[in-house]
């Protein structure tokens, strides 16, 4: 199973999705853009893992070239 397939580890993935919407209350594209940007630095100082993180980087495009 890659990282990617592993099932949901958030105790409330709904409430964790309400929270990071409401991050971007108030802001406009540009500072909620310069926000995700941080946030995702965050992220991948935390899980640390290279192999990983360019598994994550893989899914989230090819998620967006599905839309």
């Amino acid at each position: 199973m890659t990282r990617t397939d592993a099932p949901n580890s958030l105790a409330d993935p709904d409430a964790f999705f309400e929270a990071l919407v409401a991050l971007h209350d108030g802001l406009d594209v540009e500072q909620s853009l310069a926000l995700d940007a941080r946030l995702i630095l965050l992220m991948a100082q935390q899980i640390g893992d290279d192999a990983v993180l360019r598994e994550l980087l893989a899914a989230a495009a090819g998620a967006a070239r599905e839309r």
